[in-house]
């Protein structure tokens, strides 16, 4: 049996602790139809499709679409929000690094978020390129998190790392390196834009957030045992109450859904 990933473990809390709702995601379906000037047989692949927030409405719409992820638990919920899959919706349960689809499959390919999750990034930009189709569109997008949640993460981010050094940790050899999806497109000849295609406000009260947090909902979540995570949560929650005055503050603030547009010249 596969291991289960991180995806597995939270992908029946993952729409509800996220920031994208479906009338944006509707309103970011049409910016993209406009963007890549889609006919009724213009082909779609998601990469990373996860429970389908991004291509749903694709679907919707009678486009065909295919989504590709590693996390069989997301593509269930997925599967889930529908009485059955129809027949223009393909979903496979795959690594993404390794699509298995002919060369010049698809017409527009999406990734929403995912690039930096992929082991080799540019092994995976290689097969983006072979199976987009001469003319296409590769549009890799992200929701811009919320300031007021930015905040948020970064207060627990703090307490986290004074408890990350207390763990023991085997010294780990490895080298970062910077993932340029810009750079890697123009060497291949694409022309890229950049263009936010919705904008709109988020609001969450502290008790909320708080939530989302001991459901362990994020990556960051994940670094630390069970136990050492507790006493986080209990130091974060105290934190909380003290520096918003009462857990019941809503905060509010603008995301955004911006997406990198590569065409080939």
């Amino acid at each position: 049996m596969a291991k289960r990933n991180y995806y597995d473990m939270i992908a029946d809390i993952y729409d509800q602790t996220r920031w994208l709702t479906e009338s944006v995601a509707e309103e970011v379906a049409d910016f993209i139809i406009e963007l890549v000037s889609a006919s009724p047989e213009t082909s779609f692949l998601e990469t990373g499709v996860g429970t389908g927030l991004n291509v749903l409405p694709f679907v919707r719409r009678g486009y065909s679409v295919t989504g590709i992820d590693v996390s069989q638990e997301m593509l269930d919920q997925l599967r889930q929000k529908l009485p059955e899959v129809p027949r223009n919706l393909s979903l496979i349960h795959a690594d993404a690094s390794e699509l298995p689809f002919p060369d010049q499959s698809f017409d527009v390919v999406l990734t929403v978020h995912m690039v930096h999750t992929v082991s080799d990034w540019k092994t995976f930009l290689d097969e983006i390129d072979r199976v987009l189709k001469i003319g296409g569109f590769y549009l890799n997008a992200q929701w811009i998190t919320p300031p007021a949640r930015m905040e948020f993460e970064q207060y627990f981010r703090t307490i986290l790392s004074k408890y990350e050094g207390l763990q023991e940790s085997k010294p780990v050899n490895k080298v970062t390196e910077e993932i340029n999806v810009e750079e890697y497109f123009h060497s291949k000849g694409y022309r890229s834009t950049c263009r936010v295609a919705k904008k709109w406000t988020v609001s969450n009260t502290v008790e909320e957030l708080l939530g989302f947090f001991k459901l362990r909902a994020y990556g960051l979540c994940w670094r630390v045992t069970d136990e050492v995570f507790a006493l986080v949560m209990k130091e974060f929650e105290a934190f909380c109450a003290e520096h918003y005055d009462s857990l019941e503050t809503e905060l509010s603030s603008e995301a955004k859904f911006e997406i990198w547009s590569y065409s080939a010249s």
